[in-house]
């Protein structure tokens, strides 16, 4: 390529600069510029983010790597390129493992030895992320790419600037403070976010970023296993409470004795147990928010004092007369039908109109088309860290069967399937292998929509429980409700409102029950 080419290949780059582009439009022509001046198979930009380089843009790779979360630590190429103060290649003999192996775009088997180079680049005078470049060709790179690289990282730097810039004025102009992550580091919580690119989903980042930094009452609402908590998360990141504390509480995880005392706080002697005074959710959540998940679990009772808490900011700890004042923006989800609820008399009419003041609908993982990819590699990523493997992708078999599932469990279902099937891939391989590639046999999903009853609900009326000879009718009776108690728990991972509903009872009337069956300590 001539010194012209060059210069005509890079004045678009330059004179978008300056324009108002969508960030992921603006990384996409940066790389696809980069792939157009060196001979390369892959591309992907990368952006530092604490001790992890996150992948922004990709060209070549599978899709799944935007979901991904490489460490530095645990990759020497992209630690040493984070180190170097200029443009560095690696040899195609290099022993240093390479974090793409088996993730080029189109490449059947694994990909251990080509050619491949990076830089840092540096945004504000700090270290901002990594270019890296990928080609199946030993020696496709030379000293001459190298310096043209070295130009073309500060024309990238200048291209993160402008979108950093532009975003950092549309954050300004909707009062929007990002802090929430400082949080999440001192709780010692993992890192999680919204991931995807489907319409569906960024239909739902809009919506969060217009209700966010409102001081609205938002009603997140979907499916169990959908993300609502990442969800009501992102909406206190954009909200301007961020610098203040998001407390959440889960009103099904708690017995409907001791739900007043968690949100409203007691005093000392309000009932036996209580040694001292003690704050409730609101009070620890006063100037921050508050995330209350299956909201639709809330006991009548408890639902009433906290329709005056929403109406004054006034409560009371349970065992005082004291009046005490919070400052609280609240969010609730549930995966229930709340105006059924209504209609039902489990949930006040008021209490409803006051907690839906801005429903958000999160979309099934189903309806989010190839989203189920990028998840997929985020969860692989994980995984790959845990387990110390040197690589960890999907066979294209595996990649379809992933897009063809229903999943009736979302992306919980999806985490848990990840981590199983890697286990069991694992398990089969031995010696233990550097790269592994998980098949379509190591995810075990049947066709779309086959399962999407069987593992979540208790057995059916025709699946009998086999009971030894000689019980009496009520021994025979508790046995099988024992076995269909277990049974509903373990089918919703412990979760005692789920279970209630899948056995068609009350959730108290099943605590009860199990008590009276001996596994109430499981509770």
């Amino acid at each position: 390529m001539t010194t012209s080419e060059w210069l005509r290949t890079l004045v678009p780059l330059v004179a978008d600069l300056p324009q108002d582009i969508a960030e992921a439009e603006r990384y996409r022509r940066l790389l696809q510029t980069l792939r157009t001046l060196f001979p390369c198979d892959a591309v992907a930009l990368l952006r530092l983010e604490g001790d992890s380089l996150l992948p922004l843009a990709t060209d070549g790779l599978s899709r799944d790597t935007l979901g991904r979360r490489f460490k530095v630590t645990e990759h020497p190429r992209l630690s040493a390129l984070l180190e170097s103060a200029g443009p560095q290649r690696f040899a195609p003999g290099s022993t240093l493992p390479d974090p793409y192996d088996g993730l080029i775009e189109g490449l059947h088997g694994h990909l251990e030895v080509h050619d491949c180079m990076g830089c840092a680049l540096q945004v504000e005078g700090k270290a901002w992320g990594v270019l890296t470049l990928d080609s199946l060709r030993p020696g496709s790179f030379n000293d001459t790419h190298l310096d043209v690289l070295q130009a073309f990282g500060s024309l990238a730097s200048a291209t993160v600037g402008a979108a950093m810039r532009i975003n950092r004025l549309a954050r300004l102009a909707q009062s929007e403070h990002l802090r929430a992550e400082s949080y999440k580091r001192a709780a010692g919580q993992p890192e999680r976010a919204l991931l995807g690119q489907s319409p569906a989903l960024k239909q739902l980042l809009r919506e969060i970023d217009l209700v966010g930094a409102s001081e609205l009452t938002v009603l997140v609402a979907g499916e169990t296993g959908v993300g609502k908590e990442l969800v009501a998360q992102a909406l206190h990141a954009r909200s301007p409470r961020a610098d203040r504390p998001m407390v959440s509480l889960n009103c099904a995880a708690l017995p409907d004795t001791l739900v007043e005392s968690e949100l409203f706080g007691h005093v000392r002697g309000a009932f036996t147990g209580a040694v001292s005074d003690r704050q409730g959710k609101f009070e620890l959540a006063n100037g921050g928010t508050l995330f209350l998940d299956e909201v639709g679990e809330l006991p009548l009772a408890v639902q009433a004092k906290l329709l005056r808490v929403l109406q004054s900011g006034q409560l009371q700890r349970l065992g005082s007369d004291r009046e005490h004042h919070v400052d609280v923006r609240l969010i609730v989800a549930t995966n229930r039908d709340l105006p059924a609820e209504v209609r039902a008399g489990r949930l006040r009419a008021d209490i409803y109109h006051r907690l839906s003041v801005y429903p958000l609908p999160v979309p099934p993982l189903r309806e989010r088309g190839r989203d189920v990819l990028v998840l997929s590699g985020f969860f692989l990523e994980e995984n790959r860290s845990r387990l110390g493997l040197g690589g960890l992708r999907l066979d294209h078999e595996a990649q379809a069967a992933l897009l063809a599932y229903d999943w009736p469990g979302n992306v919980r279902e999806l985490e848990h399937l990840i981590g199983r099937s890697v286990l069991k891939a694992l398990g089969r391989q031995q010696p233990r292998p550097r790269i592994l590639t998980l098949t379509a046999g190591d995810l075990g999903l049947r066709e779309s929509g086959s399962q999407s009853t069987s593992t979540h609900a208790p057995a059916a009326a025709g699946d009998q429980l086999p009971l030894p000879l000689g019980l009496s009718l009520r021994q025979a009776v508790e046995a099988t409700e024992r076995h269909l108690v277990l049974q509903a728990l373990e089918a919703h991972d412990q979760n005692w409102a789920q279970a209630a509903r899948a056995l068609q009872m009350d959730r108290a009337n099943l605590v009860r029950l199990a008590k009276r069956l001996g596994i109430h300590d499981r509770h």
